[in-house]
């Protein structure tokens, strides 16, 4: 199944510096694991903003949210998603 995420981020600013990079880098190391594997299809920045919109393709509502509870930056999110179906006019 095919999910339309968008990520918010708001890190806390009386996080230390180095916890914040910390959380980060591991993100950018699990979000590259899944990218790798096919199940985190697309991502992308939304400009001027700290927030990104992906497309996960995984088996369900189970794993997208296995997934996503999983981001080391979970706790500093706001996710919304929206399942995507196949159109009827796309080539």
């Amino acid at each position: 199944m095919l999910y339309l995420v968008r990520m918010d981020v708001a890190i806390p600013t009386d996080l230390p510096a180095a916890e914040a990079d910390a959380v980060k880098a591991r993100e950018k190391d699990y979000s590259q694991r899944l990218q790798r594997d096919g199940r985190w299809v697309h991502l992308w920045r939304v400009v001027g903003e700290y927030a990104n919109y992906s497309v996960f393709d995984v088996a369900g509502n189970d794993e997208l949210h296995e997934i996503l509870a999983g981001l080391p930056l979970f706790p500093y999110m706001s996710i919304s998603v929206t399942p995507l179906a196949a159109h009827p006019s796309r080539i």
